[in-house]
């Protein structure tokens, strides 16, 4: 990757922009450019709100090319002693408007993970997108074990 980013830096700048495609025009096409499976995980390190926002536009797509849940990990939002991430600056900007515009879609923390890995910096990324008028939203997925505990405890 590195050999890829040095040839292309080698390029003068106007020719650089046109072969870069910007994160807007990207989420306007990928799932007709690709027809991926469901989107089960995202990955975020866009740096900034208006590409993190334009971004999470993804997420007004048909639900059929996601998962009822889908990780979501935001490369910039946790900040430095200079580099003041609030919920009012930046990618967490962008989660806040999203949460607020969308009555049944949420980007949550993952509160499983900060508790399990405290100490560990990545724990603090990951969040949870709940689609909760997905149509496979409420279907109980579970390994044996848990299932033997949803039999008992289900209503009849």
């Amino acid at each position: 990757m590195k050999d890829v980013l040095l040839k292309l830096l080698a390029y003068p700048l106007p020719l650089r922009l046109a072969l870069a495609r910007n994160v807007k025009d990207n989420c306007a096409t990928f799932f007709c450019e690709y027809n991926p499976a469901p989107v089960g995980c995202m990955f975020h390190d866009l740096d900034f709100y208006s590409s993190t926002t334009e971004a999470l536009t993804l997420f007004d797509a048909d639900a059929s090319h996601f998962l009822p849940r889908v990780f979501v990990y935001f490369d910039d939002i946790v900040g430095d002693d200079t580099w003041l991430c609030t919920d009012y600056t930046g990618g967490w900007l962008s989660i806040v408007e999203f949460n607020q515009n969308h009555r049944a879609k949420k980007i949550a923390k993952n509160y499983h993970l900060r508790a399990r890995y405290p100490m560990v910096w990545w724990s603090h990324h990951i969040y949870i997108y709940h689609d909760f008028e997905h149509p496979r939203y409420n279907d109980f997925i579970a390994d044996s074990e848990q299932m033997s505990h949803q039999d008992f405890i289900e209503l009849k």
